[in-house]
């Protein structure tokens, strides 16, 4: 192919057209194809938010709530109000972000290099057996995106300075006991109500629909009946428990890898220690004869414990006898460890012991022997861990020629399905949004929505799903997005429209209700000409009370009742009813004591807090704010 490329560029045809391109940039300037489009969807006080930064933020935020929600969120997704309002809010805390990173930058917070490095051999992603593995490092931040080791660190970097100047702020927040007094009150308050429930059903008889009206309502709502973009893919994947299953394992390789990895199972040698410590101080000659009358009355049968608490200046230890728990050899000062681990029998005594520190005398309270798990205990963790390995090593080989195979031969998956000896599957149906697994993943189902695959119709690249998981995909089947007729849906339609005027019906007869009930006037016939009575209840509460909960909530907004007012409202409920709602009393809350409430405040005002930081930010900022839409490839 490269070949034929070559040759078909050396015509004349080929070096006329190349002279023009070549004239183009040298009049116009490269600058001007890469510079003339502002695409930022903010800009900070004369920083640009970059539309890639807005993509990665919409697409996680986007992931996050398909995997929460699931089909719920597939339905908020088709309404372009929703939608929009969720990419400005996607937008709003790219702004916060940056302007929390302004703010660092100004206050001269800094993440060392040293930090940073500490941080990344310590993350538990990137260890294998509690050691860190540098080609673990970068094959998971590749897989994240990162593909320089610099790009990460400077992620990192940003991440730990953010959360260093947010931890400040909240930390300083606490809670007062008459706060968390109050708390309680309000939290544990009862209210008396009465309430009559208006049931909207009753207000669809009578309506009628013009055509017109169904038809308006399709036209302006279509984004509702629209039928998902689908595509079915025939894949096969690499998964290294698969490949374990098959690895066989002899004698000799157990025992090997036994021999390599003997630390595994070997618990080493532990000691619990007392000591009593004597300071220097500015007579070392006092400190040491002090010490040694102590050593002398040890021997002499008085209790270490004793004079460890009347003596030793670790306090701290002091007050526990000395006791300094169980110690690891190479923990302590070397010359204390090396007198520590000397003594042999639970209750014998150290000679004087001199450190920086002072003095010491050491008493051995208790041993661990070293303990070595055999072979034969270890055994079937063994084989499990030698099997991953050695399949972890194959599936790394597998992969690279599973991208070749896929790439050399792109219309068919049977060559590298060859290779790894399985068969090729077909998917069903998936969407942008929720899949089962491994399709439930962003990776996969942008690659299986992609050009390449839909378009072209050719192999996918490889992806790796998870650090034992990879797959490659092709078209089987695509089902563009289309909008369903009006002959499909104009029954739901018919349906939505009734329910709305009826709800208007409802809503204009229980304002009507209202301006008479809070006039003084009693509404029981006219409740009952509607079908409806009014129900007291006493003691409601905020949480569990039994009712509604857009009831209850505004029965909690509802101010307290009083002699010439009467504390009144409508109420829409949440199965599409309206209810008149009195609040007739209210009723102090019992002051209750809670472990967790002082917790619960303090988190409550510490995001207050950040919150208001951030607004006192935006005060004195310059934000210009662009017209945002969702990147092409959303799901």
């Amino acid at each position: 192919m490269l070949e034929n490329i070559r040759e078909s560029s050396q015509g004349l045809t080929a070096k006329i057209i190349l002279g023009f391109i070549i004239l183009t940039f040298a009049v116009a300037g490269i600058g001007s194809y890469s510079n003339s489009v502002d695409s930022s969807v903010a800009d900070v006080n004369g920083e640009k938010i970059t539309q890639d930064e807005f993509n990665k933020a919409y697409q996680a935020q986007r992931n996050r709530m398909a995997q929460q929600f699931g089909e719920m969120f597939e339905t908020l997704s088709a309404d372009p109000a929703y939608m929009s309002n969720f990419r400005q809010g996607v937008v709003d805390n790219l702004i916060n972000q940056k302007l929390v990173d302004q703010n660092s930058e100004t206050l001269a917070i800094r993440v060392s290099d040293e930090r940073i490095k500490s941080t990344i051999r310590n993350m538990p992603e990137f260890q294998i057996d509690g050691v860190f593995d540098n080609n673990r490092y970068l094959a998971m931040i590749n897989q994240a995106g990162f593909y320089q080791s610099s790009d990460f660190r400077d992620y990192l970097r940003t991440e730990m300075t953010r959360r260093q100047l947010t931890q400040a702020l909240v930390a300083s927040e606490f809670s007062l006991p008459y706060q968390e007094s109050m708390f309680s009150e309000l939290q544990n308050q009862e209210r008396d109500i009465r309430f009559a429930t208006i049931n909207a059903e009753q207000f669809k008889e009578g309506i009628e629909l013009s055509e017109e009206e169904i038809n308006d309502y399709y036209l302006e709502n279509q984004s509702y009946f629209e039928n998902q973009e689908k595509v079915k893919v025939n894949y096969i994947t690499l998964d290294v428990n698969s490949i374990a299953s098959s690895i066989v394992l002899t004698d000799a390789d157990v025992k090997a890898y036994y021999e390599n990895n003997i630390s595994q199972y070997r618990d080493e040698e532990k000691r619990r220690v007392a000591h009593i410590l004597i300071e220097f101080g500015d007579d070392e000659g006092k400190a040491r004869a002090e010490i040694e009358a102590l050593l002398a009355k040890i021997k002499a049968g008085e209790d270490f414990a004793t004079l460890a608490q009347e003596n030793s200046a670790d306090t701290f230890s002091g007050e526990n006898g000395g006791d300094l728990d169980w110690i690891d050899a190479g923990v302590m000062d070397a010359t204390f460890d090396e007198a520590a681990f000397a003594l042999t029998e639970v209750g014998s005594v150290s000679d004087v012991i001199r450190t920086d520190f002072g003095f010491h005398i050491i008493k051995l309270t208790d041993l661990k022997a070293e303990n070595v798990q055999s072979l034969e205990q270890v055994r079937e963790d063994i084989v499990a861990k030698a099997k991953n390995e050695k399949a972890q090593d194959k599936f790394f080989e597998l992969q690279q020629e599973v991208a070749r195979l896929s790439f050399e031969f792109p219309d068919s998956l049977d060559d590298a399905a060859g290779a790894l000896n399985v068969k090729v599957q077909t998917s069903d149906w998936l969407t942008r949004g929720a899949n089962i697994a491994p399709f439930n993943e962003s990776a996969v189902v942008e690659a299986a929505f992609s050009d390449i695959v839909v378009n072209e119709q050719l192999n996918s690249d490889i992806i790796e799903v998870s650090d034992t998981l990879a797959i490659v995909m092709r078209l089987n089947e695509y089902q563009d997005a289309s909008v369903k007729p009006l002959t499909e849906v104009s029954e739901y339609i018919e349906n939505v429209l009734v329910g709305q005027k009826a709800s208007q019906k409802a809503q204009t007869v229980a304002d009507e209700l209202l301006v008479t009930f809070k006039a003084g006037t009693d509404v029981t016939e006219q409740l009952s000409a509607i079908g409806a009575t009014m129900e007291s209840k006493a003691a409601v509460t905020r949480v569990g009370s039994g009712l509604d909960a857009s009831l209850a909530r505004e029965a909690f907004k509802l101010p307290k009742p009083s002699d010439n007012v009467v504390s009144a409202t409508t109420v829409n409920l949440s199965n599409g009813d309206l209810a008149l709602l009195e609040v007739q009393a209210v009723k102090v809350g019992e002051v209750k004591d809670s472990p967790n409430l002082s917790q619960q405040l303090t988190q409550q005002l510490a995001q207050a807090s950040y919150l208001s930081y951030v607004e006192s930010l935006k005060v004195d900022a310059e934000i210009i704010r662009k017209e945002v839409q969702a990147p092409a490839t959303q799901y």
